[in-house]
């Protein structure tokens, strides 16, 4: 597994863990948990989900300046209280200052979340003349 130079203070009981990081391309296991309850059915808010898959395709940018520019995402299926979910993601255009990443969510073997994720890297730190 590459060593992860992004992100480094992520709480990654809400994000999810890396299980897999390569040279574009990452895969991040989260359990879904009590706290992320929306409803008393144990419906997951979806923010999480899509926290998750943020974070799958900044791993696989893996840039220690990469921010989220924009997202074309669907929810496809409910996610649970207990749900384990996978997130995949594939930077289709490595190399370059723009990257787009696919990441797909799933639970089990059922897909529950997509999404194109726009990332830039930039020359420094978002904030660093804030």
């Amino acid at each position: 597994m590459l060593e992860i130079k992004t992100h480094g203070k992520i709480d990654q009981s809400l994000c999810g863990e890396p299980v897999l990081l390569e040279q574009g391309r990452c895969e991040v296991r989260l359990i879904c948990t009590k706290n992320m309850e929306a409803d008393t059915s144990g419906l997951v808010h979806g923010g999480f989900i899509f926290g998750m898959a943020d974070y799958a395709a900044m791993l696989a940018v893996n840039e220690p300046n990469v921010v989220l520019a924009s997202a074309e995402t669907q929810f496809l299926k409910p996610t649970r209280v207990t749900d384990e979910l996978i997130a995949k993601a594939h930077d289709t255009t490595p190399a370059e200052r723009k990257h787009l990443v696919q990441v797909e969510v799933f639970c089990k073997d059922e897909l529950v979340f997509t999404g194109m994720f726009t990332c830039f890297v930039t020359k420094q730190h978002v904030l660093a003349n804030a």
